[in-house]
């Protein structure tokens, strides 16, 4: 077995086992305190949030499967690593996403509807990075790793503008950028780690190791931890069980603070699974045996954290209110899916510039003389 797959023996931070028990071994020690900013409404939260995502993300795949988008990807089985590591950050943190940070999204302010809007090719990007309603929250990014860039250099543009350090929670601000275990292959990655550790930036790595980059295993990208190649670059790195919220939640929690502080980057190695396909273009049962999907559906992260909620007291009345919430926003994403309208031409020639230029105005009037030209009047 390749050690930058799931080997037991490599060093991993866990708080809650795959049964459902609190049993923080002993690399949680050091993030052990981070557990005590959450409430019993926290927690709640936390399996709120894993069990909508869960239900959007199963709707969401029917639409596709439906023809209502040109392509899905699924998040099934990361619930945890995404809900731990979003609710750790603060409100003026910058978050950069991957494609398949959906709850991550949500958690933000973000109308799950404008990623449909994405994926359905309603839009080019999803929704205004820039609009306060939306959290900090960047476009997605299906350039494998461009986003890390992206967060590096905006990063090492916090630290230029002395927004990190300052002692101010107020004012201190970190960067988050997700990506995975395909990703961390690719230069940009690389290259990110080296301009982070060159100029310390006030950032975290979140590398959601789900096993495989498409067909291919993470075995054969690396024979070592992924998170041990960002530690060559000088980069504080951890690898955690990202089935387990708590874990994900409580590294996040200690590592952005580190960032707003000024104590430079770090990276997280959530280890997880893809439970679904790559995307829905994708089918994984031409590389990947079922013996392997169900020793990791048996470590659901929702299931393993529902475990943990009843042992704490959590009521069936609490588990049947949230079951009915993801219902409805299931319902509702179909709903709106199927309202949405296609988009007119002049979309293309939006954003291309950030001010009204007259090369799209004559492009734009040039499409409109051709395709009146045409029987029907468009083309």
């Amino acid at each position: 077995m390749s050690r930058s797959g799931d080997d037991p023996t490599v060093p991993s931070v866990q708080f809650i086992d795959a049964a459902g028990t609190f049993a923080p071994n002993e690399h949680a020690e050091r993030y052990q305190p981070f557990l005590d900013r959450l409430t019993e409404t926290d927690l709640q939260q936390f399996y709120r949030d894993m069990a909508n995502v869960r239900a959007f993300d199963i709707e969401a795949t029917n639409l596709q499967r439906q023809g209502q988008m040109a392509l899905w990807p699924p998040s099934h089985g990361q619930e945890a690593a995404q809900v731990g590591s979003a609710r750790a950050a603060r409100a003026q943190d910058h978050i950069f996403p991957s494609y398949r940070e959906h709850v991550v999204a949500m958690i933000r302010g973000v109308d799950p509807i404008d990623i449909v809007r994405l994926m359905r090719g309603n839009t080019h990007g999803g929704w205004d990075p820039a609009d306060p309603s939306n959290g900090n929250m960047h476009l997605y990014t299906l350039v494998l790793a461009a986003q890390t860039l992206h967060a590096t250099g905006y990063a090492m543009g916090l630290n230029f503008d002395k927004a990190v350090g300052t002692g101010d929670p107020d004012r201190d601000t970190a960067v988050l950028v997700y990506f995975g275990d395909g990703s961390s292959s690719e230069g940009d990655a690389n290259e990110a780690y080296i301009y982070a550790a060159s100029y310390q930036t006030p950032q975290v790595f979140f590398l959601q190791n789900n096993q495989w980059a498409i067909s291919v295993p993470v075995s054969r990208q690396a024979r070592e931890p992924l998170y041990q190649r960002a530690a060559g670059f000088g980069l504080d790195s951890v690898r955690i069980d990202g089935n387990d919220v708590l874990a994900s939640y409580a590294t996040a929690a200690k590592h952005l603070d580190d960032a707003r502080a000024g104590h430079g980057p770090s990276l997280i190695e959530a280890m997880t699974y893809r439970v679904g396909a790559h995307t829905t273009s994708d089918d994984p049962t031409k590389y990947r045996t079922d013996d392997e999907l169900q020793s990791w559906i048996a470590r659901d992260p929702i299931v393993r954290f529902k475990t943990y909620l009843q042992g704490l007291g959590a009521s069936d009345a609490f588990f049947a209110e949230v079951d009915e919430e993801a219902a409805a926003l299931a319902e509702d994403t179909r709903v709106r899916t199927l309202a949405l309208e296609a988009p007119g031409p002049e979309l293309m020639f939006e954003g291309v510039y950030s001010e009204p230029h007259p090369l799209m105005v004559e492009q734009q009037a040039w499409l409109e003389r051709y395709e009146a030209s045409l029987e029907g009047g468009n083309a």
